[in-house]
């Protein structure tokens, strides 16, 4: 006898089950399949969301969007689970000269940067910095415990009706028609993949212009004294506890194997050097690979064969920032038919789209 429920959401990280909420607040059945892996991306992540970023240090891409809800979206979880993730936190970016301390002395009046803006410091802040341009605390800022939110919107999602099959997901079993898809005898009206990097080797959007990052942090032990604020500059330093910082992150596109590296090791350490100057104990090298896209923005919507079967990945180092808000306009696009963002839209790939979906035999009616 076969299950039937709305959706089948394939991938149980923070895209994963952030749109699996969206969609159970929608009043949508929803079977999520998710092999629990230790070195994804979801659950290796710092959780930093950062309004003003890059090396330019310009506003995060939709911002004003996406940081209002995100705020709004965790907190929200957390009064559900009764659990405690979003750690909000000033973000101090030291400055590497005279010269970017007067221009950003100059945005501090400019409405577009005014939310994100908390102080100008015009000399050094802390003693155990190297910022003796001082620097700029951001607000609008911190980090997400990332375990802390999977575990907990997962129960969430157990207990109000979501069944999570740990197992591995078998693309070649899925069928497709024009009215459904079926896998392993659950019928749903849709399937959703947000396997992050998984989706590479994904028949159906393996075409989609992946590029792909591997990440490696550290986790240090000093005696920074300062767990109030985070630092990034080169690299971020994250308070964790007392006396101990979560540091990273590098970028590195060819060598794409979960193994730590001494080359992202000495890296990190270097950047760390510049930006601090105490005593430091490296008690943990972590490593995930980013499901990051060739333009930077996420893959959500649906293929251009198969209406049934969907996408929404891509979202990089920023998943704990555009999660919230484009699982929330993915779910209105999925349930009431909504606009999506073409900016997100994987129609704009279309054109790279062969039409080899699939070595599989799939019908779409």
């Amino acid at each position: 006898m076969k299950e039937k429920v709305d959706y089948i959401i394939v991938g149980g990280g923070i895209a994963g089950c952030t749109l699996a909420y969206h969609l159970l607040e929608m009043n949508q059945s929803v079977i999520m399949y998710d092999k629990l892996n230790n070195q994804s991306a979801s659950r290796v992540a710092a959780g930093l969301y950062n309004p003003i970023t890059g090396r330019k240090m310009v506003k995060t891409w939709k911002a004003d969007l996406l940081f209002p809800y995100l705020k709004k979206f965790y907190q929200e979880v957390e009064g559900r689970t009764n659990q405690k993730f979003l750690i909000e936190k000033e973000i101090y970016r030291p400055f590497h000269s005279v010269e970017e301390q007067n221009e950003w002395m100059s945005r501090s009046g400019d409405e577009n940067f005014i939310p994100y803006i908390d102080t100008i410091h015009q000399k050094s802040l802390n003693q155990n910095y190297r910022d003796p341009h001082g620097g700029i605390s951001l607000a609008n800022a911190g980090y997400l415990n990332v375990a802390l939110y999977l575990s907990s919107i997962r129960a969430y999602l157990k207990d109000n009706g979501v069944k999570i099959v740990e197992d591995n997901f078998e693309v070649q079993k899925l069928k497709a028609s024009g009215s459904s898809v079926e896998y392993n005898k659950v019928e749903a009206s849709k399937i959703i993949f947000c396997d992050g990097a998984m989706s590479l080797n994904n028949q159906f959007f393996s075409w989609l212009p992946y590029k792909l990052v591997k990440g490696e942090l550290l986790e240090i032990e000093s005696d920074l004294s300062e767990y109030n604020r985070i630092i990034n500059r080169g690299v971020f330093v994250i308070p964790k506890s007392k006396n101990r910082f979560r540091v990273g992150a590098t970028y590195e596109n060819y060598d794409l194997t979960l193994a730590p590296t001494e080359k992202g090791k000495s890296e990190i350490e270097a950047k760390l050097k510049e930006l601090i100057n105490v005593d430091y104990k490296v008690v943990d090298h972590f490593v995930g690979i980013r499901p990051a896209t060739k333009d930077r923005k996420p893959f959500v919507g649906m293929h251009p064969n198969f209406s049934k079967v969907g996408i929404f990945n891509g979202l990089g180092a920023k998943g704990v920032s555009q999660a919230p808000y484009f699982a929330n306009q993915f779910a209105r696009f999925l349930v009431n038919q909504s606009e999506l963002d073409q900016e997100i839209d994987i129609k704009r790939y279309y054109s790279l789209f062969d039409g080899k979906t699939a070595t599989f035999d799939l019908n779409e009616e």
